[in-house]
């Protein structure tokens, strides 16, 4: 887990291989642009000029059954292709709003049969109003001040036809409901357009299907279009000067060389040079490919400032560890593993797929082995001598256990940011600071846990002299104290964020009590309906433990992230940064065959 090294970079050419040494680099893809000159701010109207073609790609992509692919680019048109894509998109949107109008205009109108509307004026100036109006409310037609008639009924309703110049009032003296929108059509007319409907959505399906033969060429396209987008932003952060270009930007120290070579191959000036004080590099992390999926969680909240430390590995372990707590049962984690495993080929089309996969995988793989050491299995305890009882060590119903060990995850973790930021302050003075925050964390759960024994206390008032020296150990002496007592007045905050970690240990005995609910309301069901009570059962455990498994899911997924993202980042990053965006070609890393 680190931070990448960045080399401040600055090339000059001629401005004539302006074009050319933009191209080397995005060809090379190692080098974050930056403007060589202060610009003057344009206004954006923040709209993706490559939102139609995105919108047209997408739409051909979720062909359940796409065409082979066409490979040759000589009779390809991107434009006709976009265009054609985003009219059937249009088309089919139509029709299946169509379709739905039509589906419900029969709905209401199938009850009353097959008839047709008489001609305006053929009433002499009254209408038809129809009604479906309940059993109980019948009666209440005997004050009405029209003539109606009675067309069906079922065990619910009667359908009522009313007739009168104007929409009869509702209420008293009135009828009891609103009226049926039955429209002007006979129900044979709206079957028969329904019908045409159908078979148009069909054709539309498949022209639908037979444009995704362009997918592969299409999605090449647009890459190309965006690397010329790209490419035309890269020259404006160009510094042109007469026949000289200016390039400023961030390179990698390992990929430093690479771009020497570039310079070398095309007679260009090259300097590259260590980030000065006032200087704010952007952040490259590189992390191991086992713990890869912690810097995806990361850059999801925020990213760390280039002089601050990557906490991608810890973000990582810490994760799937609460989830597991928060879940707590070992037959759910099985039920998450399902559609993983669906999912599992196609997000290895992606490096951001990779790593999210090993991720959920041994976020999985953590709440299957909490729940068998809790030894909970949809709620289920396992027979008292099997062997999952025997692995079964956590009790969830111990209050006061599960209190401290939720406790003790709260200051480990808490305690953990402040050490790594120690580690990474080192060798400087200010690394007491955080060193000495450890010190009041363990000095003050171990005075809790022992009842009071010295050396806790000793502990924690080293630990507080510590914060107050060597908050600013380089301040004045004033300046230094006032700084070391505004950082020991956050205590009360870090005794608040530590009782944080307490909601663990709620989530995950709530998850496991609702299962447990929701078993013993089916064993009842079972016993107290004879018959119809193993149906009732089945329905009663279907939906409570996917009502379960949807609140395990999302507390797990909400409270795992927000422990890291508040508690532990409060106290481990100083601030945020900007992330590291290289300059590459998006047409280079588009794969054959990947559409």
């Amino acid at each position: 887990m680190t931070i990448v090294a960045l080399k401040r970079l600055h090339l000059f050419g001629l401005a004539e291989d302006r074009d050319g040494v933009l191209g080397d680099l995005q060809d090379l893809g190692v080098v974050h642009l930056e403007p060589a000159r202060p610009v003057e701010r344009r206004p954006t109207t923040g709209e993706d000029p490559f939102a139609a073609m995105r919108d047209a790609l997408a739409h051909l992509l979720a062909v359940r059954r796409p065409h082979h692919q066409v490979r040759d680019a000589g009779a390809f048109d991107p434009v006709a292709v976009q265009r054609a894509a985003l009219a059937n998109r249009d088309r089919l949107l139509e029709l299946k709003d169509e379709r739905d109008g039509l589906i419900h205009r029969i709905g209401v109108l199938e009850p009353f049969g097959e008839f047709t509307l008489p001609p305006d004026g053929a009433l002499d100036g009254r209408r038809l109003w129809f009604y479906s109006i309940p059993h109980y409310q019948m009666r209440r037609l005997k004050d009405l001040d029209a003539p109606w008639a009675e067309v069906g009924r079922d065990n619910r309703y009667v359908r009522v036809v009313v007739i009168s110049p104007t929409e009869p009032p509702s209420g008293p003296g009135g009828v009891p409901v609103p009226r049926a929108h039955v429209g002007s059509h006979a129900l044979s007319a709206l079957r028969r357009r329904l019908d045409q409907v159908e078979l148009a959505i069909d054709d539309t399906q498949a022209d639908r299907e037979s444009l995704s033969r362009w997918c592969h060429l299409f999605a090449r396209s647009l890459a190309r279009l965006e690397d010329r987008a790209l490419l035309d932003q890269a020259r404006g952060m160009a510094a042109v000067d007469g026949p000289l270009v200016h390039l400023v930007g961030w390179v990698p120290v390992d990929r430093a060389v690479a771009v020497e070579r570039v310079a070398e191959d095309r007679g260009l000036a090259v300097i590259l040079r260590d980030p000065v004080g006032g200087e704010e590099p952007p952040t490259l992390m590189h992390n191991p490919d086992a713990v890869a999926g912690g810097q995806d969680l990361v850059g999801f909240y925020s990213t760390p400032a280039y002089r601050d430390w990557d906490p991608s590995a810890v973000v990582f372990v810490s994760f799937a560890l609460f989830f597991a707590m928060i879940v707590s049962d070992a037959g759910y984690a099985a039920v998450f593993a399902i559609p993983l495993a669906a999912v599992w080929g196609r997000m290895a089309a992606s490096a951001v797929g990779r790593r999210l996969r090993r991720l959920f995988a041994w976020v999985l793989a953590a709440a299957a082995v909490w729940g068998v050491l809790v030894g909970s299995y949809f709620g289920l305890s396992p027979p008292p001598a099997s062997l999952p009882a025997r692995v079964a060590v956590i009790d969830l119903t111990d209050y006061e256990a599960m209190m401290r060990l939720a406790v003790l995850a709260g200051v480990g973790h808490v305690a953990i940011a402040n050490l790594l930021t120690a580690r990474h302050r080192w060798p400087d003075r200010r690394a007491a600071a955080p060193l000495g925050w450890v010190a009041m964390l363990l000095g003050g759960v171990s005075w809790w846990l022992t009842g009071g024994v010295a050396f806790g206390a000793t502990l924690a008032v080293a630990g507080a002299v510590a914060v107050l020296a060597f908050t600013r150990p380089d301040a004045k002496p004033l300046d230094r104290l006032l700084a070391g007592m505004i950082a020991l007045a956050g205590l009360p905050s870090a005794f608040g964020d530590v009782l944080s970690y307490l909601r663990l240990f709620a989530l995950g005995l709530a998850s496991a009590s609702l299962a447990m609910a929701f078993n013993d309301l089916a064993r009842q069901a079972m016993a107290g309906v004879p018959g119809l009570g193993v149906l009732l059962a089945l329905l009663i455990l279907i939906v409570g433990h996917g009502l379960n498994l949807a609140l395990a899911l999302m507390s797990g997924v909400v409270h795992g992230l927000r422990l890291n993202f508040i508690e532990f980042f409060r106290w481990s990053l100083s601030g945020e940064g900007r992330p590291f965006r290289a300059f590459a070609r998006k047409a280079a890393t588009f794969k054959e065959g990947s559409a």
